[in-house]
């Protein structure tokens, strides 16, 4: 069994050895199961811009790449878009499950219906991230586009009573909210609304933005490196909330929400990265990416695309001339565009 059920630990298998050449395989597959998705979230590229057609990975595309790393330890079955829409996927995870993979994705949880609780558990999916984003209604519409708030916190309260019904405790679900200076103030009442769904985890999640800043996701509604001393208090209410009710509060790439929102002493911070050595991102129709984070943080794929799985093998792309030269660039003084602001305005 290859399940690394800590996002920490698969990294922490990677050689501390970088250079631009990668001595070992990736250890973690991101593939973005589609690029479609039925809300329109303000924090989001898609909803502003085609990154690429609209298509989900086909059954060939995903199994040509799984099976190229059958050793991998974690598949995130995730990119811009919503998991949920597409119909293989139950049987991707079982794929990756029959092989001792963990599994896991972010879903809006739009699509969590009760009809589909049973399949959902019977494939072994390790984790389910519920990305929510507001604590109420009205923040919840301005954020994501549409209104199904009332709809996400009942199905999602549903799924976790049937888990306890039929004795089952996988998948592990979270929820989550990105930070923004709209929504961090409605930490202590999300941890509050996830104790009602039935909910133990809850994870602040890093707002990522581009120059431009489409929608809410611009500089002006970042809390990274500039966090008031109200939303400071915001994180510590909510955290001592959590601890009161049982409900943990993370952050993502942090051990908690407050470190995850300052920025490092590093002068080149972005160069203790190590994605370019432990993982690959692979697009709905086989652009190989750097990581999940840069389709945020700069514009056109065209800019940043280090090989196509459709027409390579991925020791061709894993070590070829697009991936070395991007290993050496943010080992430098002047990393690549997706990563010259990680570490500065958000937290690797």
């Amino acid at each position: 069994m290859n399940s690394v059920a800590d996002p920490r630990r698969y990294f922490e298998a990677v050689s501390a050895e970088r250079s631009s050449t990668a001595q070992t395989p990736p250890v973690c597959l991101y593939l973005e199961v589609t690029n479609r998705c039925n809300l329109l979230c303000e924090t989001c590229p898609r909803t502003f811009e085609t990154l690429e057609p609209p298509a989900d990975m086909s059954w060939e595309l995903f199994t040509r790449i799984v099976d190229q790393v059958p050793n991998v330890a974690r598949v995130v079955l995730h990119g811009v878009g919503e998991p949920m829409l597409v119909k293989n996927l139950p049987q991707m995870i079982r794929y990756l499950k029959d092989r001792g993979t963990y599994v896991l994705f972010n879903t809006n949880g739009t699509l969590l219906q009760p009809k589909k609780f049973q399949e959902l558990i019977d494939t072994g999916l390790d984790e389910l991230r519920v990305s929510l984003d507001a604590a109420d209604r009205a923040t919840y519409a301005k954020v994501r586009g549409k209104d199904f708030f009332n709809r996400i916190v009942r199905d999602v309260g549903k799924f976790i009573a049937y888990q306890k019904e039929i004795g089952v405790a996988g998948p592990r679900v979270s929820l989550w909210l990105t930070g923004l200076k709209e929504t961090v103030e409605q930490l202590p009442d999300f941890v509050r609304l996830a104790a009602k769904m039935g909910v133990t985890e809850v994870h602040l999640q890093r707002l990522v933005f581009d120059e431009q800043g489409y929608g809410l996701a611009s500089a002006g509604n970042s809390l990274f490196e500039a966090t008031r001393a109200d939303e400071q208090a915001a994180i510590e209410m909510a955290q001592a909330i959590g601890a009161e009710i049982g409900v943990t509060l993370d952050a993502s790439g942090a051990t908690e929400p407050g470190l995850s929102l300052k920025r490092g002493a590093e002068d080149q911070p972005w160069a203790t990265c190590r994605r370019p050595w432990s993982l690959m991102y692979f697009t709905a129709h086989g652009r190989a990416l750097p990581c999940c984070i840069a389709p945020f943080s700069v514009r056109g794929y065209e800019n940043y695309t280090l090989g196509d799985a459709t027409q390579q093998d991925l020791r061709e792309i894993w070590n070829g001339p697009a991936y070395q030269q991007f290993r050496d660039s943010l080992l430098s003084d002047a990393p690549p565009a997706p990563c010259q602001n990680c570490g500065l305005r958000w937290s690797l």
